[in-house]
């Protein structure tokens, strides 16, 4: 597996993560103190288009490491439960990083 499979998982669950907290801040703001209607729009549109892409990319890191579907369903839906990706992605993370490799040895940089 190449590396840029775990890396794309990984900045899509930062980003997905993050942006579920901007969300329920909104939504605290939205609900409990009746402002910032338009920004929750907003928000919520942005969160809901980065949760598909990272719904592919999580996708995508399952099926090359050919994940049961209960895990793979878990590391979906900690998408959407806010600082689940956080903890999911280090798991994932220390799972996946003993199989990710390219085959060929690096080069030492200079």
């Amino acid at each position: 597996m190449k590396r840029s499979v775990l890396t794309r998982y990984r900045v899509m669950a930062y980003v997905t993560a993050v942006m579920l907290l901007v969300l329920c801040a909104c939504m605290v703001a939205k609900y409990g103190f009746d402002t910032g209607k338009d920004l929750t729009l907003v928000v919520s549109q942005i969160h809901g288009v980065l949760y598909i892409i990272y719904l592919v990319f999580a996708f995508d890191l399952g099926s090359k490491a050919k994940w049961k579907f209960g895990k793979l369903l878990w590391v979906l839906i900690s998408g959407t439960i806010p600082t689940a990706a956080f903890f999911v992605e280090r798991k994932v993370v220390r799972e996946i990083e003993p199989l990710v490799a390219d085959g060929t040895p690096q080069p030492a940089k200079v």
